[in-house]
């Protein structure tokens, strides 16, 4: 029953997130492990909503570390469980509180025995800047670990790369990029050497823009068009000034009408964004007002439109809220 719950759960977030985003786009599913237990690492830039687009677009049906504080609230954290997360505890979380992860990495070694996915944004925190971070080393202390418990398994690190031509904004493409699995297949003396291996492989997955004039260079992608969740275009552009595919520019009006005709969500957001101090949970608000209250909302109008006086009126607001969703697309950031 739990896992019929939870495969319902990432059909409908999937669909939700198909709604959010203008496009999706999928690269290396060839790569996609089989019947071997699976570490997944990928870079962190847009909050829930990395997590949520990694369990619907893979068939690993993952586990997720997720930071300690989110689950002190113990009906949160049995909800959060129920999902599949793992709570971590980082040392600014307290010294006395990193001794609990050995009971998260108990729990993770558990799923892997079983040729399970587990999943670690390995930069440690979140960010919409458009490069890689340094890495933590807690993904080589489960590999390493898994490996001393149960040295007959053989698990990979699966690196993962995540773009957004547009973090804090619906109407946006996503690009998620599947790497060659790396073997762990070196002593756990080695670690630094496994972790240079992922950060490589992260760094060749995703748009890489160096710190040195970062603002003015990413200023410089967006006015030339160029595709910010591509590094093959983003490259090419930054060695040799040459646009590939540039991307068409977008009108404000259908983005302004969408609006207008999802008025009680938008207003919902506006009430919301106030309280947001991270800037980086914009997108997952935005995600999770429209997930929770979209359909409720399409249905009232369906009820007014059938069942009232302002009939009429009802079926327009819900046949033009349809339209501007469906043609919902936003310029880069």
């Amino acid at each position: 029953m739990k896992n019929l719950i939870n495969a319902i759960l990432r059909f409908l977030v999937k669909v939700a997130l198909h709604g959010y985003f203008r496009k999706i786009i999928v690269e290396g599913k060839e790569n996609l492990p089989k019947n071997r237990p699976v570490l997944l690492v990928a870079n962190h830039q847009n909050a829930l909503i990395d997590p949520l687009l990694l369990a619907t677009h893979t068939r690993l049906k993952p586990w997720f570390l997720t930071r300690a504080a989110v689950f002190t609230n113990p009906a949160i954290a049995r909800m959060l469980h129920f999902i599949r997360m793992l709570p971590v505890y980082r040392v600014r979380d307290g010294f006395s509180t990193i001794q609990q992860n050995q009971h998260t990495f108990d729990q993770a070694f558990e799923v892997l025995k079983k040729n399970g996915t587990v999943v670690i944004f390995a930069e440690g925190s979140h960010s919409l800047v458009r490069n890689l971070r340094q890495l933590s080393k807690g993904f080589t202390r489960i590999a390493f670990g898994l490996k001393e418990k149960y040295p007959e398994l053989e698990p990979v690190i699966l690196p993962v790369g995540l773009q957004f031509s547009a973090h804090m904004r619906s109407g946006g493409t996503v690009r998620i990029t599947f790497g060659e699995v790396i073997p762990v297949d070196m002593p756990p003396a080695q670690s630094g050497k496994l972790t240079k291996s992922v950060e490589n492989a992260l760094r060749s997955l995703i748009v890489d823009i160096p710190d040195e004039g970062y603002e003015a260079t990413l200023q410089k992608l967006i006015e030339h068009e160029v595709d910010l969740t591509s590094k093959t275009e983003v490259h090419t552009f930054l060695e040799t000034g040459q646009v590939l595919n540039p991307l068409s520019m977008v009108g404000s009006l259908n983005n302004k009408l969408m609006k207008i005709f999802n008025l009680p969500l938008y207003w919902l957001w506006l009430w919301k964004r106030k309280s947001v101090e991270d800037e980086v949970f914009s997108s997952t608000w935005k995600f999770l007002i429209g997930y929770v209250l979209a359909m409720p909302y399409y249905f009232l109008l369906l009820w007014l439109a059938m069942d009232s006086a302002l009939g009429a009126w009802a079926l327009t607001f819900l046949i033009m809220a349809w339209i501007t969703l469906w043609r919902n697309q936003n310029p880069q950031e």
